[in-house]
């Protein structure tokens, strides 16, 4: 059977009071819920607090859920719109970037590398947390989670050309502030080696 339509069964259990069904969609996307979470609050304890806070209005909300679209999309709709509410209630808080944390693949090629590598990575994170909301959720979707144009939109409820005309703008921005850390250089000389 595929994934799809067991997911479509879940989901009809779910509706109908079956929690184990809504435990397996819990299952399914507790890691891109809580990823998305993570990227956009940027704080480990908060994107635990807020994927169950998102389950939640999911499960109160899955009656709602429209079948023609992809699960998936309705789910990180849901959780891109609390994400951004918390980030509105907090505008006035810094952002903490202390618990960042990336796997490091085990087949790098020596510490020296490794180390310059989690710098980048940092330098990133810190360049995508200091993006304006808006601009911060549409690169977390396109290049954390790989999504398309389309379901972005769908996500975002913003038009295409602006999901476009967005993460122009937030790739600009991200030069900027990457140029201005000094992790441009390092950046640009890695995409010639590619």
């Amino acid at each position: 059977m595929e994934p799809q339509t067991d997911e479509l069964r879940w989901i009809e259990s779910a509706v109908r009071g079956n929690h184990e069904a809504f435990a397996r969609l819990v299952d399914a996307y507790k890691a891109p819920v809580y990823n998305l979470a993570y990227r956009m609050l940027r704080s480990a304890p908060e994107a635990e607090d807020a994927a169950q806070e998102i389950f939640l209005r999911a499960y109160t909300k899955l009656a709602t859920y429209d079948r023609e679209r992809k699960f998936s999309t309705w789910l990180l709709s849901i959780a891109s719109n609390y994400c951004i509410d918390v980030l509105r209630r907090r505008r006035a808080t810094l952002v903490e970037l202390d618990e960042v944390a990336y796997a490091v693949p085990s087949s790098a090629p020596g510490p020296e590398s490794s180390a310059l590598d989690h710098e980048q990575r940092e330098a990133v994170a810190r360049a995508i947390s200091q993006l304006p909301d808006t601009y911060r959720l549409i690169t977390v979707l396109r290049y954390y989670h790989d999504l398309s144009y389309e379901e972005i939109e769908h996500i975002t409820n913003l038009s295409q050309s602006t999901v476009k005309t967005r993460l122009f703008r937030a790739r600009r921005q991200l030069e900027e502030l990457l140029e201005a850390e000094g992790a441009l250089p390092w950046i640009a000389e890695q995409r010639t080696h590619a």
